[in-house]
């Protein structure tokens, strides 16, 4: 027979049979760390790690190397034209930092001070728990606090105890906690330290410390009659999660707003330097009605209102409405009171319970409630902002699931994939139920979105259940992808809780992980000196035009790009019907000097798997073809 070409369409298809992904494409049906490009798969880029250093007692750097304290939930990368720095501020489930000149500077707020204590340490010998004495303290376990002004006790060093990121904290009683110090004491003091200050981080009770969410199980979880009235729910998994402790960050020109999701409102002044903490907005002078627990914000484009969600409502009782949108006075963000000469004011959202996601887009203001998605659009005058309701059954999974690229919307829903241009539309996606089956419901909140505008691309990365965390505290291990250039969706494999696009002096996207390593992505071809396992993996093709004959194909005529020193696995599979047992043959090595490949695999269908592990591979695939003889049954 002539050289018959094996081309499929760009994406992957998994939400049908095998077979029928080869009948109606054909289709690709499985890849990690590929994309598309010009209708062809490629590699995805390699990443490297950022060195993030460390702060001794005194706040100045060192040549320390450290990790980001807590799990990432947001980050915003921005250019002071002021003094020309760049800044990254990084909110965790348990902090707050500006990363700058490469050292981390944590800027979480403070709850209290307590200055002048005396000898307020005790330790024992052999253990590296210190107990701290401080009446009415107010902290709870799980909290943060940096001391300074130690002196060495029990053989713990000055340096150690003054640390400048601080301990957490264990409660003993209201008036005294343990923090655990790298090494342990070398002997016992009841009372040392000599004169010490304290300084309490915002914690607990801000809304801080809860890495994890629990399932929402209260009334109508679970099949009608499952459970006997009064007694407590024998499921432990839910379509429902409540909040885990997450940020919304946005930019007042060159300043930051940091929301904690259900908490307060936060400033941090740029000018201040990255030695300054924020403070709360309400404490700001001239604030007026700044409200005092919200679960969305953001800033409104061009006009610059600030605009927070889920919020009390003004002059009122001060509970939390958690459909209420208010909006600070033009270009003043600390102004909530409406009055006669500003454009403060508030609206009340009808479909939904929550909010749960903003994002300011194409001069108008997407919110997403979990029912529902609205526009806010500034209109002037006495009304200020108009409202209307654009699509319902189509609200956001999550805080960080909803992203604005060039004036669209993209984001993630309960069970689907919407995009949003002037009308709300629900994307088609190949891939859908692979995802939300592979998905842990309880977690979807900790799902996040990220953006690389170089290849066109908008990536959620989310909980699978295949996570070695289990079910305790497990963090983003997985991703689909959508190329809207290419109308092209992949999966994979990749842990990351924070993405953002190349930005600035960022020639690259960047993201951290689980661990708190930043990275930075689309350079070079290592998974930061790692072997990248790089693969994807065609549907199943019939030689003859309905496989009613069985093929001998004997050769493969690779047509691929790549580097000298690449070595590219192909895998042949080949079925003599759609649910027989496979036939794998290979691998067989591909290089850039490779003209054909001797295969010899027999089937009525025929499937190829690519794949790459070392440290410089770099490929993209063109179009192969094949050399084939019809061939008996035997």
């Amino acid at each position: 027979m002539p050289l018959k070409i094996l081309k499929y369409n760009p994406g992957i298809v998994k939400d049908i049979t095998e077979y029928a992904a080869g009948k109606n494409g054909p289709y690709w049906i499985d890849s990690d760390l590929v994309r598309f490009k010009n209708g062809y798969p490629e590699k995805l880029g390699g990443w490297q790690k950022d060195v993030i250093y460390g702060l001794n007692p005194s706040g100045n750097l060192t040549t320390t190397e450290i990790t980001i304290e807590g799990i990432a939930r947001r980050m915003v990368y921005w250019r002071a034209s002021s003094d020309g720095e760049d800044r990254l501020a990084i909110g965790t489930h348990n902090h707050l930092f500006i990363y700058q000149n490469g050292a981390l500077y944590d800027i979480t707020p403070l709850r209290k001070t307590s200055a002048g204590l005396s000898n307020p340490i005790a330790t024992a010998n052999g253990s590296a728990i210190v107990t701290i004495t401080d009446n009415s303290h107010g902290a709870k376990t799980g909290d943060w606090v940096v001391l300074s002004g130690a002196a060495a006790t029990g053989g713990v060093l000055a340096d150690t105890l003054n640390d400048y990121y601080g301990y957490q904290l264990t409660i003993i009683n209201a008036n005294s906690y343990s923090i655990v110090v790298p090494s342990a004491a070398t002997s016992t003091v009841s009372a040392g330290g000599g004169t010490v200050a304290i300084k309490y981080l915002i914690g607990i009770d801000a809304g801080l410390g809860i890495q994890s969410s629990a399932p929402a199980l209260g009334w109508g979880v679970g099949g009608w009659g499952l459970e006997a009235w009064g007694t407590a729910r024998s499921t432990t998994s839910s379509d429902v999660s409540l909040d885990n402790s997450s940020w919304n960050l946005s930019l007042w020109g060159e300043d930051l707003i940091a929301t904690i999701r259900g908490s307060a409102l936060y400033y941090w002044n740029t000018s201040g330097g990255p030695t300054n903490r924020a403070v709360l907005v309400s404490s700001i002078s001239g604030a007026e009605s700044v409200p005092t627990v919200a679960r969305v914000t953001t800033v409104s484009f061009p006009d610059r209102h600030f605009i927070a969600g889920g919020c009390q409502e003004y002059g009122g009782s001060g509970n939390v409405d958690n459909m209420l949108v208010r909006w600070s006075s033009q270009e003043q963000f600390e102004k909530f009171a409406p009055t006669a000469t500003n454009t403060a004011g508030d609206q009340r959202l009808e479909v939904g319970t929550k909010i749960v996601a903003m994002i300011a887009a194409r001069e108008e203001t997407i919110i997403s409630t979990d029912e529902a998605v609205y526009g806010m659009t500034f209109v002037g005058g006495d009304f200020v902002f108009s409202f209307r309701l654009l699509a319902t059954d189509s609200g956001a999974a999550g805080l960080n699931t909803m992203i604005s690229v060039d004036g669209d919307v993209y984001w993630l829903g309960k069970r689907n994939f919407f995009k949003y241009d002037g009308i709300v539309k629900e994307l088609p996606c190949p891939v859908q139920y692979y995802v939300f089956d592979r998905m842990q419901k309880n977690f979807i909140e900790k799902t996040t979105v990220g953006h690389n505008k170089a290849f066109k691309e908008v990536t959620w990365f989310y909980v699978s259940n295949d996570n070695t965390a289990g079910t305790i505290n497990p963090e983003p291990d997985s991703y689909v992808t959508y190329n809207y250039a290419e109308n092209a969706w992949t999966v994979g494999t990749l842990d990351r809780t924070v993405w953002s696009d190349s930005f600035g002096a960022r020639k690259v996207p960047f993201a951290i992980d689980p661990y708190g390593y930043l990275y930075e992505h689309e350079t070079g071809t290592s998974a930061d000196g790692a072997a990248m396992n790089s693969y994807i993996e065609g549907s199943p093709r019939e030689i003859s035009e309905n496989g009613e004959t069985l093929y001998m194909v004997d050769q493969v005529i690779p047509d691929v790009t790549m580097t000298t020193s690449t070595s590219l696995s192909l895998y042949m599979n080949t079925r003599k019907f759609p649910n027989s047992t496979e036939t794998v043959k290979g691998p067989f090595t591909i290089t850039s000097s490779t003209e054909k490949v001797s295969t010899r695999a027999k089937g009525r269908q025929i499937s190829m798997k690519f794949q790459s592990t070392g440290l410089d591979d770099e490929w993209t695939l063109g179009d192969f073809r094949v050399n084939s003889r019809q061939d008996g049954l035997r």
